[in-house]
């Protein structure tokens, strides 16, 4: 019989800090700084920076960048506010770049 590995998660690439389950994404159709990211309805063992507005591909948000809790590495970003109603969906959740996560438990 074949051993149950616990959940798959993503861990920060650089230092292996779990940092999000896969059942939380949401979407993996998002573009980041680096190429393609994941949108996630939670992360966890990351800090959170300040806010500030940017103007990003699907219009005007608050974001704040996210760091990895361990390293200080950048991940991403979490969505705090989205300006347009069509965008109200992402706010609360979490951008994580492809390129600075890593799959554990697969």
């Amino acid at each position: 019989m074949a051993e149950s590995l616990g959940p798959r998660l993503y861990s920060c690439y650089n230092c292996r800090n779990h940092v999000a389950l896969h059942d939380d994404i949401i979407s993996k159709s998002f573009q980041g700084r680096s190429g393609r990211a994941f949108l996630f309805s939670h992360a966890m063992n990351i800090r959170v920076g300040a806010k500030a507005d940017r103007h990003l591909i699907t219009g005007l948000h608050t974001v704040a960048d996210i760091y990895c809790g361990d390293c200080g590495e950048l991940l991403g970003w979490k969505y705090e506010r989205a300006y347009e109603a069509s965008q109200k969906y992402k706010e609360g959740k979490f951008i994580l770049e492809k390129a600075k996560i890593a799959k554990e438990n697969w």
